[in-house]
């Protein structure tokens, strides 16, 4: 029964435009964009607004006007490159210290499958240098930010936040073939 639930609720989001898939993503993942961002929300654990002094402008290298434009030329690679960078960045020593681990775990292992999926589709075809350098320059500038900010709560509840903005703008366009 929780199959089917699951199987109608993949076909009821994946009728949406906006969650309109790869040529050769499996239909389930959008649904797996959402389980990550809805994983990404449920770890929120330092109130935001004891947070606003910590914010920070991580330059991020597309906006929503250039992104959909972006991502339907260089698709799976730009949504591999996002994913790639996530799990990197909570599957560190010190993400481990911040956040309860089971919810870390939850996060990591839905990233790794997302990941692997998204590998086994595309046979390899997930070069994109400039996306590429992109989003690993946005992702150090997060890097050095923690590090800048001693992993502090409000650090991290700050790059969870971006992470689940950006993420968000990363959803599984029409790409083409």
């Amino acid at each position: 029964m929780a199959q089917i639930c699951v199987l109608v609720a993949g076909v009821t989001l994946c009728s949406l435009p906006a969650c309109s898939l790869a040529r050769n993503l499996p239909e389930i993942q959008s649904l797996e964009n959402k389980e990550i961002l809805r994983l990404l929300r449920h770890m929120k654990r330092t109130p935001l607004h004891s947070c606003l002094k910590d914010r920070r402008d991580f330059k991020l290298p597309w906006e929503r006007d250039n992104i959909a434009q972006n991502q339907t030329a260089q698709g799976p690679c730009s949504y591999h490159q996002m994913l790639q960078q996530i799990f990197h960045l909570f599957s560190t020593e010190h993400s481990h210290a911040a956040w309860d681990n089971t919810s870390l775990n939850k996060l990591l292992s839905s990233l790794d499958l997302s990941l692997h999926q998204l590998e086994q589709t595309e046979e390899g075809n997930l070069d994109c240098p400039f996306w590429g350098t992109a989003v690993r320059e946005y992702f150090q500038a997060i890097h050095l930010y923690l590090k800048e900010k001693e992993y502090s709560p409000c650090a991290w509840e700050v790059v969870r936040v971006e992470t689940t903005k950006r993420l968000s703008l990363m959803k599984p366009l029409k790409w083409k073939s």
